[in-house]
């Protein structure tokens, strides 16, 4: 084939949960950026539909970067009386809706796909047009700790429970090479559990590593930034984390080059 009319592959990413370690997205972002590693579709569960979210409107990763710095947990949270969860989440969506500048889904400027698990059929659901902020806010409500949304009738919680890393969403998007951000925790680390939000937090984290040890991932390209046991519940130690996600992502450019030339050398 004429190299003039090669193409080069749509390339999705599928960002995964993971609490405050999904901050090491930020820092995949980053060092894509650098390299000028294209990105056509995203998809993400969780914290990963959050950074995702910010970054298909326009957002840049050192804008979200410094959202996280100057909104810390305070202005995230608002606690309530428990009956459905300890988190009503009101004050997060709207920052998300504020932050998104209250766009859909589907006007957004890189195609974007949020994961979140229906919890009275135990299905997942992928969003691809509504709000933004409903749709987010539905797939970072952790069990137990943020009250579910409520959506058309029906109750929603974290899309990491049922979908950590969505790979096979980005596929369906059209994405002819996926790249995955898995932020869970591999090494036999100890976590330091403090209170019941960490309690929480951390068997969901459990139970999420436990399904994706049998799932196979099927991306091309797999990055773990070893994000360790730290700040799994809590929004604390971003700055180390995007660190992390952008030293890993670092670390793999040369391989997500190689894989884009290799595609576009093969006959379409």
């Amino acid at each position: 084939m004429n190299e003039s009319t090669r193409r080069r592959p749509t390339i999705g990413l599928a960002l995964g949960s993971g609490g405050a370690r999904g901050f090491a997205h930020i820092g995949v972002l980053k060092a894509f950026e650098q390299h000028q590693i294209p990105i056509d579709y995203i998809a993400g569960s969780s914290i990963g539909a959050l950074v995702a979210s910010l970054y298909c409107v326009g957002h840049s990763p050192d804008s979200i970067q410094k959202y996280i710095t100057y909104f810390p947990q305070k202005f995230w949270m608002d606690y309530t009386v428990p009956k459905m969860g300890l988190v009503a989440g009101e004050k997060m969506k709207e920052l998300i809706r504020l932050f998104t500048k209250k766009k859909k889904i589907e006007e957004a400027s890189i195609p974007l796909a949020i994961v979140a698990t229906n919890l009275q059929k135990g299905e997942r659901r992928v969003f691809r047009e509504g709000p933004i902020a409903e749709a987010v806010r539905a797939s970072i409500s952790i069990p137990g700790i943020f009250v579910p949304e409520k959506i058309e009738g029906e109750y929603y919680v974290d899309g990491g429970v049922i979908d950590r890393v969505p790979v096979s969403v980005v596929k369906d998007m059209g994405a002819d090479l996926v790249i995955s951000v898995d932020v869970s925790y591999f090494e036999a680390e100890q976590q330091e559990i403090n209170s019941m939000f960490d309690v929480i937090a951390q068997t969901i984290d459990i139970m999420e590593r436990e399904i994706l040890r049998y799932r196979m991932l099927h991306a091309d390209i797999m990055l773990r930034p070893k994000v360790g046991v730290r700040g799994s519940s809590l929004f604390n130690g971003s700055e180390d984390m995007i660190n992390e996600g952008e030293r890993t992502a670092l670390e793999m450019i040369p391989s997500i080059q190689r894989m884009i030339e290799e595609w576009k050398g093969e006959e379409q």
